[in-house]
């Protein structure tokens, strides 16, 4: 294979940069950037796609958040892989922060005195997955806390994706206007006009 790295890389490594980027922070961010501004679609599409990306990542459902965005994206009318990297906000460093709050938005929600504590078979329900045991003292609240908490940031990652999707198309073009030394009539080129 021509891009074959001549030493491929072991199982840790790999983890590691996952963690924490080769290059730095700034790029990686950099790099998401441009890969959800440059996408084939309606900024409608690509904001709607992201925000059920990041609505799926709030809730305590791990293996199903990829599902879970691509049906919220076609429900919305939104971009797929837009869902797809939407749902990067909820990652192994930022998953702590999300559980802990939607835990205690569900549990003031539902009602501080009845859920005051964990059951005392707490690590052995979590050890075999009990979900039946489990959904009263724990999953009840954190979905509860999701749709809340998840709501709101996604309706604000919506307006974020809209708002830089349509500034980074108009940049665009004009600046292949300015290349081919025409007049700027953003208003033509922009395919989805504000309201």
């Amino acid at each position: 294979m021509l891009f074959r790295r001549r030493q491929p890389e072991d199982f840790w490594s790999r983890v590691k940069v996952m963690m924490w980027p080769r290059r730095s922070w700034q790029r990686s961010f950099s790099y998401f950037k441009k890969r959800v501004l440059r996408l084939n679609a309606t900024p409608h599409a690509i904001a709607a796609g992201f925000a059920a990306g990041v609505f799926a990542s709030f809730t305590p459902f791990i293996g199903f958040h990829f599902v879970m965005s691509f049906v919220i994206a076609y429900l919305l009318a939104g971009n797929l892989a837009a869902a797809a990297l939407g749902t990067v906000i909820g990652n192994p460093v930022t998953f702590p922060a999300i559980w802990a709050s939607t835990y205690e938005i569900g549990r003031l929600v539902l009602a501080p005195d009845i859920l005051s504590r964990a059951p005392e078979n707490f690590g052995h329900l979590l050890r075999h997955l009990d979900f039946f045991a489990l959904w009263q003292p724990l999953l009840k609240p954190m979905l509860i806390g999701a749709f809340i908490e998840g709501g709101v940031v996604a309706l604000i990652a919506y307006g974020i994706v809209y708002w830089a999707v349509r500034r980074f198309r108009r940049h665009r073009a004009r600046r292949i206007l300015a290349r081919r030394g025409g007049v700027a009539n953003i208003a033509a080129l922009d395919p989805d006009p504000a309201p």
